[in-house]
């Protein structure tokens, strides 16, 4: 049996728990030791519902650098929106520090990762294999978020600089990028060649979608009790407002920030409330902001629903255009509407409608930072996905076209093969 690490870049969100619980969850079940580490609010209810281990932070938080989100939410790619995220060398050298205690602590036999920088670079400080499990944009050999757009800008932002500064203090050789640092000894890809494409000479493995929900999970009796001659809605919001809930590592400089999704609350009020439909809202383990209000009679809100068993439930899924909501509704065969909050989930927004199973409405933003959709537009687009089965024939074609990939087992069985390939290798070089 071997021994793994799960760590990921900790957002109080579930998008990047949600791809790694099914591995750890299936791994433990294997007989293996496995922990996790993500010391945010929402990431750490999943992770304690998985009943897996997160551990906790292995010495007092570090201050994180204050940021505008602004700064981010229109990056080109994953480079520029780590910019200003790694950029403080005194916040650089304190979490490199920590992330390499954390796992010489535990002495796990492999890192699995996703998308954090610091596990990587320590990683490979302490000489424990690694194992990177990425969504294709934020892959070295991705053309980035906005990869519809035909020209690249140049010169754009880019923490390597200080990053290497820190590295090489470790003895670490510099990297052209900070993303270059997340290409693992094995770097899985979520998704499928439809849903993520990369250039045929990327090093990497396809696993499918990993979309968590436990096996044992089930709806709740008011949802399966709801007048089945009205369609029902899903809207997944995510995190309405990222500086409500601080986490230990990344800070916000103000109470409104463009990556907040409360536009896809304030735009299925506006736009669904007097339509003969049930609106079930949820926001992943987040309280819905007072502002919110009272919700019209037709919703139905609750923090954390199952999501494969939610998205099969409905006629449509609205969402943020996060990577995680993009795979439930596509294993779940059930087409959706995406309100893109950054850049980021535009393009994977953009994905799925390239595959007929989506329709888009991309906000604008006012000059204080607050993003609008027009609700007659969205309204017209959801009415569209309802009336048109293409949608639906679609999203259920990707699902067919993902189950060969057999997501968290297919990652499983490669996270074991290298875990034994590394041993012999250890064995070997003794």
């Amino acid at each position: 049996m071997s021994k793994f690490l799960f760590t990921m870049w900790p957002a109080n969100d579930l998008g990047l728990p949600s791809r790694l619980v099914p591995i750890a969850r299936l791994l433990a079940d294997r007989g293996h030791e496995v922990a996790m580490f993500n010391p945010a609010p929402a990431p750490a209810n999943l992770i304690a519902d998985a009943g897996l281990t997160n551990l906790p932070f292995p010495a007092p938080p570090v201050a994180p650098p204050v940021f505008d989100l602004r700064e981010i939410h229109l990056a080109w790619d994953a480079e520029a929106l780590l910019a200003p995220c790694y950029s403080d060398e005194d916040f650089l050298k304190a979490m490199t520090a920590i992330y390499v205690k954390l796992i010489q602590d535990y002495a796990p036999d492999v890192v699995v990762d996703s998308f954090e920088l610091f596990a990587c670079l320590a990683a490979r400080i302490a000489k424990v294999p690694l194992v990177t499990v990425l969504q294709a944009s934020f892959h070295p050999a991705s053309d980035g978020f906005y990869w519809w757009k035909p020209d690249r800008p140049q010169n754009l932002p880019s923490a390597a600089p200080v990053f290497n500064k820190v590295a090489a203090s470790y003895g670490q050789p510099p990297r052209p990028r900070c993303i270059d640092w997340l290409a693992g000894d094995c770097s899985l890809i979520v998704g499928t060649p439809e849903t993520d494409p990369l250039p045929a000479n990327a090093n990497i493995e396809y696993v499918g979608p990993l979309v968590w929900q436990r096996s044992s999970a089930a709806l709740p009796d008011w949802i399966n009790s709801l007048d089945s001659a009205k369609p029902v809605i899903w809207v997944y919001s995510g995190n309405p407002r990222y500086a409500a809930a601080a986490t230990p590592l990344i800070g916000v400089q103000s109470p409104s920030t463009p990556a907040d999704s409360i536009v896809v609350i304030r735009t299925a009020i506006a736009a669904l409330a007097d339509m003969p439909v049930h609106v079930v809202l949820t926001t992943g383990y987040q309280q819905l902001p007072p502002e919110v209000g009272a919700l019209p009679a037709n919703f139905h809100h609750a923090p954390y629903l199952p999501g494969i068993a939610m998205a099969q439930r409905s006629a449509v899924m609205v969402h943020h255009g996060g990577h995680g909501s993009s795979m439930t509704g596509l294993v779940a065969g059930t087409p959706a509407v995406i309100i893109p909050t950054i850049s980021e989930r535009e393009g994977n927004a953009r994905r799925v409608a390239a595959t007929g199973a989506a329709e888009i409405v991309v906000p604008t933003e006012s000059a204080d930072g607050e993003k609008h959709v027009d609700a007659a537009e969205f309204r017209a687009k959801v009415e569209r996905v309802l009336r048109d089965p293409a949608y639906r024939a679609s999203a259920q074609r990707v699902a067919e076209s993902a189950r060969k990939y057999e997501g968290a087992r297919t990652a499983a069985d490669r996270i074991e093969r290298f875990a034994n390939e590394s041993r012999s290798r250890q064995a070997g070089r003794s």
